[in-house]
C-alpha cells in the first residue's frame, strides 16, 4: 500500500477485515464505470453508511474515488497518480499493459477475451505518465505477421468497444463492409467475440433496428456518446452462438472431412474444434467433419499439426495440398544434387 498510510478500523471489526473489504471495494470499482451506494453495499454485505465510510478511507489513502450527486448517488474510480494495490512497480505495469494489448490481438491463443477485460480494467486507472510510456513502446514495436496471423485489430478500438459493451453505452463508428463500402453506424454494443483469427462486435444497430455482427478490423474511429442504454435480450443463447449462426448464414457451407491419425481428444484440443466435429474411430484415429470458410486456411492449419491425415472430401482440398506441398519443396530447394 502507500507509504505512511494506515487503515483505521472501528470497534466492531478488525483491521484485517477492514483491509480485506477495502481491497474488495477497489476491485469492484475497477470492474465497471460507476456503482451506486446500495449496489456496493449489497455486494460487500454491509450497510450504505459503511460503504461511505470505506470510500472516505480510500480517499485518505489517496485513491481518486469520485461521488456523483442524486437520490441514490454513485461512485467511480478516476485515473490517479498511482495504481491500485496490485503490488506492481511502474516497469511491471508497463510490461503487463503491453502484454495484454498483444494478447488481445490474438498473439496468445485462447486468452483474447480475458486479456481484453483485464486491459479495460488496467487502462482505466493507469496514470498518465505510464500511458505515455506504453504508447511510445507500442508505436515503436513491429510484429512479424503472416497469412496465419489474420486481420489485425487496433488495440484502442478493442478497448473502446469493450468498455462500451461493459458500461451499456451507445457508440458511433465508421464501418467498411466486404465490398469495401463505408457507412456510419450508431449502435448499442453487447459483446465482443473472438472467433479464430477474427474479432466480432455483437451490437444492436439503432438505425436498422436489428441485431448485427461487425468485424473489428473493419471498424474505424469508434466514438462513445456518453448515452447509456438498458440491456437488450440477445436472440440467441449467448454472443458466441449468435456470431456462429450469423457466419453460417452469410456463406455457403463447405464441408471438409479428414481421416486423422491421432486420438479424438488430442485433435479437439490441438486443432481447436468443437467435440461434435470429431468422430472417434479408435484410440489412434478419428474423423474430422467441419465446415470451413477458407479451405486454404484449413489446409495450412491441419498441415501444421504434427499428425498424419488423409483427405476424404472435398477433392479441391487435395489439389490445394498438392499445390502447397510443391511450393514448399521449391522453396526448400533441391538438397540432393548428383555428384
Amino acid at each position: 500500500m502507500r507509504s505512511g498510510s494506515v487503515l483505521i478500523a472501528s470497534h466492531t471489526e478488525t483491521v484485517t477485515e477492514t483491509a480485506a473489504r477495502l481491497l474488495q471495494l477497489l476491485s469492484l470499482l475497477q470492474t465497471r464505470r460507476e456503482w451506486t451506494g446500495p449496489e456496493l453495499a449489497e455486494r460487500l454485505g454491509v450497510t450504505v453508511r459503511t460503504v461511505r465510510r470505506d470510500i472516505d478511507r480510500l480517499r485518505e489513502l489517496e485513491y481518486p474515488v469520485r461521488a456523483s450527486l442524486g437520490s441514490v448517488g454513485g461512485y467511480r474510480l478516476e485515473a490517479g497518480a498511482d495504481l491500485p494495490p496490485l503490488l506492481l512497480d511502474d516497469e511491471e505495469a508497463v510490461a503487463i499493459t503491453l502484454g495484454l494489448r498483444s494478447a488481445a490481438q490474438g498473439a496468445v491463443a485462447g486468452i483474447e477475451e480475458s486479456a481484453a477485460r483485464a486491459l479495460v480494467k488496467l487502462q482505466q486507472v493507469l496514470p498518465a505518465r505510464l500511458r505515455g510510456r506504453v504508447d511510445a513502446v507500442d508505436s515503436a514495436t513491429v510484429s512479424l505477421g503472416g497469412p496465419a496471423a489474420g486481420p489485425r485489430v487496433d488495440p484502442e478500438t478493442l478497448v473502446v468497444l469493450a468498455a462500451a459493451a461493459r458500461d451499456g453505452e451507445r457508440i458511433r463508428f465508421r464501418y467498411r463492409d466486404k465490398s469495401d463500402a463505408e457507412s456510419k453506424r450508431f449502435a448499442e454494443p453487447h459483446s465482443l467475440v473472438a472467433a479464430g483469427r477474427r474479432w466480432y462486435l455483437v451490437a444492436w444497430d439503432i438505425d436498422r433496428a436489428d441485431w448485427r455482427t461487425f468485424r473489428l478490423d473493419r471498424i474505424d474511429a469508434p466514438f462513445p456518446t456518453g448515452v447509456r442504454c438498458p440491456p437488450r435480450q440477445l436472440p440467441a443463447e449467448d454472443a458466441a452462438a449468435f456470431v456462429t449462426a450469423q457466419l453460417a448464414r452469410s456463406r455457403p457451407p463447405r464441408s471438409v472431412v479428414l481421416l486423422v491419425h491421432t486420438s479424438a481428444e488430442r485433435l479437439a484440443e490441438t486443432f481447436r474444434v468443437r467435440p461434435e466435429e470429431v468422430e472417434p474411430i479408435d484410440d489412434r484415429s478419428c474423423l474430422l467433419r467441419t465446415s470451413a470458410d477458407s479451405l486454404e486456411w484449413t489446409a495450412v492449419r491441419i498441415a501444421h499439426l504434427d499428425v498424419e491425415f488423409e483427405v476424404e472430401e472435398p477433392p479441391e482440398m487435395r489439389r490445394m495440398l498438392r499445390g502447397i506441398g510443391a511450393k514448399l519443396i521449391r522453396a526448400a530447394g533441391d538438397t540432393e544434387r548428383p555428384g
